[in-house]
């Protein structure tokens, strides 16, 4: 079965990075479109970044552009999202997404707080 397995989530102070990984099983992950999403407190669930399968054509949030980096490693079947010049507001909980034979799935999330 599809299986989406986020990592490295924490806490940061403003202006520091972090990088998230997404482990990807049970699908052709090589082909699939990946995405990031977040959801912060009392908030609705954002898209953050996606990237696409082949040429790896990325496309991000205005929010984060500039800042954040997706990328994918075929061969290791994860995706990562690299944070920098992080921001209070970057706070939420972080989530991998892909699309699989028509479903949609979700990993658990990971939680990123950023805060002094």
């Amino acid at each position: 079965q599809v299986q989406l397995v986020e990592s490295g989530g924490g806490l940061v102070q403003p202006g520091g990075s972090l990088r998230l990984s997404c482990a990807a099983s049970g699908f052709i992950f090589s082909t699939s479109f990946m995405y990031w999403y977040r959801q912060a407190p009392g908030k609705e669930r954002e898209l953050v970044a996606s990237i696409f399968s082949a040429a790896g054509r990325t496309n991000y949030a205005d929010s984060v552009k500039g800042r954040f980096t997706i990328s994918r490693d075929n061969a290791k079947n994860t995706v990562y999202l690299q944070m920098n010049s992080l921001k209070p507001e970057d706070t939420a909980v972080y989530y991998c997404y892909t699309l699989s034979r028509g479903t949609g799935y979700w990993g658990q999330g990971t939680q990123v707080t950023v805060s002094s």
